[in-house]
């Protein structure tokens, strides 16, 4: 298989590449990426040099190079995207840019050529939130933020693109991600980070919003299952069923690195803060996917990499950082 992955070097593109190159060595795989904020190349240096593996320096909104880069494709996975909905209040440009316009732009470059399947990778975001239960894949979209709507728009366009010209796409949400080279505004790779130099952790409202915490490599092999098992048209909810609230992974956090809950600073709550999450993964599940990392240990190992790979995170949090860090939450 020759394997397009755009976003390659974002937090779960990143991880998806190297779990594909290591389970998969007779696959070809491209990796596309604008490299921005977000977009590091030292969560590559472990594949780099593979003679089976392109890094290719580019915008997917950018015709020319999408067109170049398709070419020859069986498969293409779009994970690039701008994914920060704290960045999406302050400036939605970029969003639209990326998440909207750039997936129209891959999808209709990929058309032309004749890829045999593009996965386009979205968020359970799109769904809003919920009181009670869980969403399936036919609930209404209900976005409340620039981040969610922008990826709300480019997975529809992705369904319209099958229904229209018969296109074989594949849709998949995943719930919140957590592991190993997630960049340092997430909250849990920021109040990890916050913690070992004793810094504010700044939690937002009463720290009861919910999340189902998926781990990146149970995502990367959902999305997997997607590529070889997923109907054309198809949208799949990929969950692990691991509810839990902001200020419970906090204090899993503090507790783990042996800190005190003194280092918690409530915040005023963003705007549009969606309440809870929760997905039905089921219709994935059928296809014989299933998380297999269980939560305690997931971020107790999550954690530890924090802890053990200071050489990564420690330059990132400095420049532009800052000064987003500083227009966020200010002097905490």
């Amino acid at each position: 298989m020759r394997l397009l992955v755009t976003g390659g070097a974002g937090f779960i593109g990143s991880n998806f590449v190297q779990l594909v190159l290591k389970e998969h060595p007779d696959y070809e795989l491209v990796n596309l990426d604008k490299l921005t904020y977000a977009g590091n190349l030292a969560n590559l240096k472990d594949v780099e040099n593979l003679p089976n593996y392109t890094f290719v320096k580019g915008d997917i909104a950018d015709p020319e190079i999408v067109s170049q880069t398709v070419r020859d494709v069986d498969v293409i996975v779009n994970f690039a995207a701008e994914t920060h909905v704290d960045r999406s209040i302050h400036s939605a440009g970029a969003f639209i840019d990326t998440d909207v316009k750039g997936n129209f732009v891959l999808l209709e470059e990929a058309r032309r050529a004749g890829v045999q399947k593009v996965v386009c990778v979205s968020t359970d975001e799109v769904y809003g939130s919920i009181e009670d239960g869980a969403f399936t894949e036919s609930d209404r979209l209900n976005p409340r933020n620039p981040y969610s709507a922008s990826k709300a728009g480019g997975e529809l366009l992705a369904c319209a693109f099958y229904h229209t010209y018969d296109m074989p796409v594949v849709v998949t949400r995943g719930s919140n991600n957590y592991g190993p080279y997630q960049y340092p505004e997430k909250l849990i790779p920021l109040f990890v980070t916050n913690a070992i130099d004793d810094l504010a952790l700044p939690l937002y409202g009463d720290g009861l919003n919910v999340r189902d915490w998926l781990h990146v490599e149970d995502h990367c092999r959902g999305i997997e299952a997607a590529i070889a098992k997923g109907e054309p048209g198809e949208v799949y909810n990929i969950g692990a069923d691991n509810q839990h609230t902001n200020i419970e992974i906090t204090r899993i956090i503090l507790d783990h690195l042996g800190k005190s809950d003194e280092l918690i600073r409530y915040v005023t709550d963003r705007p549009g803060h969606d309440r809870r999450y929760a997905i039905d993964s089921s219709r994935l599940r059928a296809l014989g996917w299933a998380p297999q990392k269980e939560f305690m240990e997931g971020i107790r190992e999550t954690v530890d990499w924090y802890v053990q790979n200071e050489w990564w995170w420690r330059p990132l949090k400095s420049g532009e950082y800052l000064e987003y860090y500083k227009k966020q939450y200010g002097t905490i």
